[in-house]
């Protein structure tokens, strides 16, 4: 959340059409990129995707939800995981008056989380504790308190 509160200190204004009219010219990606690395594993990690899918790791014996649900129940699962990218996928993107091209970098969005999905492995539940406590957080932190004081 704090990578959150930095765009939107950033940005003066908790308006999602205000965050994307302050990328007309420039991208945040472009000058804040730390925090689009930052929100890149912290969107993988908070959609559950590999390497981070300790939902899925705990019960792989029996396949934990594709026993369990069945049906609809199953389908609304996975669409729901699958909206969640979508939303996640436009935070960055901002600017843009060409559907076309807006909905061509959020499929190469899409693909990036696909991509890793299949390319890496599971990490250690502990490794994910260190990874996010000890460096991600401290590091979005700092940087919220930076445009905080910025916006003052």
């Amino acid at each position: 959340m704090f990578f959150f509160l930095a765009i939107i200190c950033l940005i003066n204004s908790f308006n999602l059409s205000e965050n994307f009219n302050n990328q007309e010219y420039v991208w945040f990606i472009a000058f804040i990129y730390p925090i689009f690395i930052i929100w890149l594993i912290s969107s993988l990690a908070e959609s559950n995707r590999s390497p981070f899918d300790f939902a899925d790791g705990e019960s792989e014996l029996v396949s934990e939800f594709n026993v369990e649900y069945g049906g609809g129940g199953f389908a609304l699962l996975f669409l729901s995981e699958y909206a969640s990218i979508i939303f996640i996928s436009i935070m960055f993107m901002g600017g843009l008056k060409n559907v076309i091209l807006f909905n061509i970098l959020r499929m190469f969005f899409w693909i990036i989380f696909i991509w890793i999905r299949g390319t890496h492995t599971r990490l250690r539940y502990d490794k994910l504790m260190m990874l996010e406590w000890k460096s991600l957080l401290p590091f979005s932190l700092g940087y919220f308190l930076y445009f905080y004081c910025l916006g003052l």
